[in-house]
């Protein structure tokens, strides 16, 4: 063989490997798309407001039943703010990457009760869940594309509606979680590839039931791209 044809069989093989599929998108409220790449793994937190980081995902198995709650008014819609620490203490020992669809509800080790926190890294695209700093949930997510990106902030959520269905796109979103005036919220769907969102945080449908029954009004959600901290360290979410 030539080495002029050896050349070029090496290019075609570097520029196959070269190639990456787009974030994925949500068929619950959302418009086809190309497949996106699998989320990233982190062993670290990933969080952030303004200046916040919010947690990366570190899952464990099994999952524990959820209870629904009924739907509540959301109140006017705060701007996102940060404030008081929260200081990460445990993250759920799961080794490698979350695939889309992939999610995990441990809560083993964590306290019964304390404040919980909602995490969301649009980069790794997974979000996780701490009771007093404990990770007792982690999920790989759906997100906005670009003509509907996904909000960054600190968001309390200000209404739960566990049959919710959109009345802009008539589409189910099972154990919405409301975190804007404008329809943004996290919420049940089919996590896969080739979807996303317009704007909410889309996680599958038996996660998000888990969710819906450990959290409560006013709990807050911190959503960034990329941002990390390390165990130990504390967060701000006012």
């Amino acid at each position: 063989m030539s080495l002029t044809v050896l050349l070029a069989v090496a290019v075609l093989v570097l520029a196959s490997g070269a190639l990456r599929a787009r974030p994925p998108v949500s068929p619950a409220d959302a418009a086809p798309a190309a497949p996106p790449s699998p989320p990233l793994r982190a062993t670290e937190i990933q969080v952030s407001a303004p200046d916040v980081s919010p947690a990366a995902v570190t899952p464990s198995q099994a999952a524990s039943p959820a209870v629904a709650s009924q739907a509540s008014p959301a109140p006017a819609e705060p701007a996102p703010t940060s404030g008081s620490a929260y200081v990460i203490k445990h993250i759920l020992p799961i080794e490698g990457p979350l695939h889309l669809g992939d999610h995990y509800w441990d809560e083993r080790g964590a306290p019964a009760t304390g404040t919980i926190m909602i995490t969301v890294d649009l980069a790794a695209q997974t979000l996780s869940v701490f009771r007093d700093g404990f990770e007792i949930g982690t999920s790989a997510i759906l997100y906005g594309g670009d003509d509907k990106p996904t909000p960054l902030g600190v968001f309390p959520i200000t209404q739960k509606d566990a049959d919710h269905v959109s009345n802009l796109y008539d589409a189910k979103m099972p154990y919405m979680l409301r975190l804007t005036n404008d329809g943004i919220s996290i919420h049940g769907t089919s996590v896969a590839e080739g979807f996303m969102t317009h704007g909410c945080i889309g996680v599958p449908t038996p996660f998000a039931k888990q969710l819906f029954a450990a959290v409560k009004l006013g709990d807050r959600v911190i959503v960034t791209r990329g941002k990390m901290v390390d165990v130990g360290a504390a967060i701000s979410a006012g």
